[in-house]
């Protein structure tokens, strides 16, 4: 069998290359035709559109949150500042593995669980392009260590900011109080125009009332930055707008005096200036270091303040109320001459019990034998209960109750720092609403609220406003702590305050007869008075007019004498309040004292109402008082304050029976 022969088709091989290079030829052509007309549509027919989208990955706009406004008191001491610091931030759509960045991350800069806890918390809350703060008031060698190490980490960076300060620390902690940083519930609340770039928000205190003020208004600029996100120049610049400056109508050393007086036990003081309203010092004991809570205050910290058991954190002068036992005792006089019951001359004998009419339990003076015929004068000076025991009956709850409502108690005062508890004055009505099961009102309820006891309840910034209102001859004003604004670079601007009504006093003869009575309080030489022995008006330029106030916190289980007791049984068991005011005949300041473990007021409290008087005598005349030095720290940031770009220009007992006991009195031993 032959073998084929096979032979190459040249002809036929040409031509199927030929066609193959045409139709390569024509691929090449429909790709360059796609890609010319793919850069046309680019190009030209949107290249306004991808134009912008380039200069837009190359320029990123970026918030200038405001310089928060700073806090001075009424001669320009420093109470909040700013500081510079730097923290770092975290970029989350820049970090492809956030746990292990995080966990190499803490091996460059030290991050503690709270740290973590905080930041995982804000993640959360925030957008992914937002900016994150992991670790506030960086080192500088966090700052060191981790510029070596920045390329390992894309998306964190160290960023600079303005930080809060207090550097009068625990002095001005329940006034000004502090800011800390903005949550989840924050950020359903607030203008996310005016709050872009802003970390922190006041949170109690002046620092929160005054949040709008403070604030300012944040500005923006235009960076241009590189692939990395890094800025490499500022192309344009809108500055903020800082927050006002606050001036209070605190003296800081006034308000120091208030704190040392108490000497660490708990209790609170106000001092308010009758003629205007004016705070001039507000303290509570103890009290607590506001910056610790400024950028996150740690877990064992928070703990050990939230379950010590003086409550540091309990604002006492606004949120705490105590029975106000005989401070009561002076209002419970002008009541009964202005509603005409009782006279100044009216007289009412006191031999030791009062019984009410057809009733066989007493209601004891705390003098065992009594304090004979009183007037009432004598009855304010020696607190003598069977006196307000009897006119209260004369008066009846109904009247009580609206004249003392009518000078501020049972309710918040309307002072402009936040946290003020309304009180009880006692009537009907309240009973009514918080004891339905027993609705009736019993005439010994009326007794013993005639001596500040039964229901009543009431803060040191309400009887101070009580009393202030008094000594201002019964024109009210809300209280105020803040006198004035101010702009950046301009003069402070006043914050007016004029009175809530007309005077409250129908005869001013009546006021005189109860100041004289207070006045007595603090000069008469009779052993009864509770201002007896205690030398509390002893070398003071001024007359001074008061009342101490002793009120029981739980009732009698016997029928021993306060006199029979000792004094740390005393302490355990009473209330010690002290008010005062001076000059007696034009008041300037009008001060509450509370102790909330005192054996007597004038003993306890009548000391401590004296220092601050003291203190602000020695202000009057522009000195700094020896005793009352301000904090070293306080004096130098108040002074570079002046140079900040926040600065202005301008700177402007009675041992009183609970409802069911039957004794009472505020006489000392």
């Amino acid at each position: 069998m032959k073998r084929l022969r096979h032979y190459k088709d040249t002809r036929g091989e040409g031509e199927m290359f030929r066609r193959r290079a045409l139709a390569g030829f024509g691929l090449i052509l429909l790709g360059l035709g796609v890609l010319v007309g793919r850069y046309v549509f680019l190009q030209v027919l949107h290249h306004d559109e991808y134009a912008l989208r380039s200069v837009s990955n190359s320029v990123k706009p970026r918030a200038i949150p405001p310089a928060r406004g700073l806090i001075y008191d009424r001669n320009g001491v420093l109470l909040a500042d700013n500081v510079p610091a730097f923290r770092l931030e975290v970029r989350p759509d820049q970090v492809q593995h956030m746990n292990q960045m995080l966990a190499e991350l803490g091996r460059v800069v030290p991050l503690d669980q709270d740290d973590l806890d905080a930041f995982r918390k804000q993640l959360r809350q925030s957008r992914r392009f937002d900016s994150v703060p992991l670790k506030m008031r960086l080192t500088e060698d966090d700052i060191a260590r981790f510029a070596v190490n920045r390329w390992r980490f894309p998306g964190v960076d160290v960023v600079p900011y303005l930080t809060r300060y207090y550097p009068m620390g625990s002095l001005f902690a329940d006034v000004v109080g502090y800011v800390s940083r903005i949550d989840a519930d924050d950020l359903t609340k607030l203008d996310p125009d005016r709050y872009k770039g802003t970390t922190h928000i006041g949170r109690t205190g002046l620092e929160r009332s005054y949040e709008d003020m403070l604030h300012g208004t944040p500005g923006y600029e235009l960076d241009e930055v590189n692939a990395d996100g890094q800025i490499q120049r500022v192309l344009e610049t809108h500055p903020p707008i800082p927050g006002k400056n606050l001036y209070l109508s605190i003296d800081a050393r006034v308000q120091k005096a208030a704190q040392d007086a108490f000497q660490g036990r708990p209790g609170a003081a106000v001092a308010i200036d009758p003629r205007n309203g004016q705070v001039l010092a507000m303290v509570s004991v103890p009290t607590y270091d506001p910056n610790l809570f400024v950028n996150g205050i740690s877990t064992a910290d928070y703990k050990a303040l939230l379950n010590a058991p003086d409550k540091p954190l309990l604002n006492r002068a606004l949120a705490s109320a105590y029975p106000p036992g005989s401070t009561v005792k002076p209002f419970m006089g002008l009541a009964g001459l202005e509603d005409g019951v009782r006279t100044p001359e009216d007289t009412v004998f006191s031999n030791g019990v009062f019984y009410i009419p057809g009733q066989s339990r007493g209601y004891r003076d705390d003098q065992r034998y009594g304090a004979g015929t009183v007037n009432l004068y004598k009855a304010i000076y020696a607190s003598v209960n069977t006196y307000f025991y009897k006119l209260a009956l004369d008066l009846g709850i109904d009247r009580i109750s609206e004249f003392m409502s009518a000078y501020g108690f049972g309710r918040p005062t309307g002072v402009d720092v936040p946290g003020e508890v309304s009180g009880v004055v006692p009537s009907r009505a309240w009973k009514a609403k918080h004891s339905p099961k027993e609705r009736t009102w019993y005439p010994g309820e009326t007794v013993i609220t005639g001596i500040g006891q039964g229901y009543w309840e009431v803060t040191a910034m309400q009887l101070a406003h009580a009393l202030a209102t008094f000594a201002g001859r019964g024109v009210p004003y809300a209280p105020r702590v803040v006198m004035s604004t101010a702009d950046v670079g301009k003069p402070s601007s006043p914050l007016l305050n004029p009175p809530t009504g007309p005077s409250l006093i129908k005869n001013m003869k009546d006021w005189e007869a109860v100041n004289e009575g207070m006045q007595l309080v603090i000069y008469s030489n009779d052993p009864l008075s509770t201002g007896y022995g205690h030398n509390l008006g002893g070398g003071f330029p001024y007359r001074l007019a008061g009342k101490s106030g002793t009120a029981e916190r739980f009732s009698r289980t016997t029928n021993a004498y306060n006199e029979d007791r000792n004094t740390a049984y005393l302490a355990a068991r009473h209330r010690a309040w002290f008010e005062v005011f001076t000059p007696a005949e034009n008041p300037r300041i009008a001060v509450a004292v509370v102790l909330e473990a005192g054996a007597w007021g004038a003993e306890d409290s009548g000391p401590i109402a004296r220092k601050i008087l003291d203190a602000w005598l020695t202000t009057q005349g522009g000195a700094v008082p020896p005793d009352t030095p301000l904090p070293e720290s306080a004096v130098a940031a108040s002074s570079s304050a002046q140079n900040s770009p926040n600065a202005p220009e301008d700177l402007p007992q009675s041992d009183a029976p609970a409802p069911d006991s039957s004794s009472g009195g505020d006489a000392t031993p």
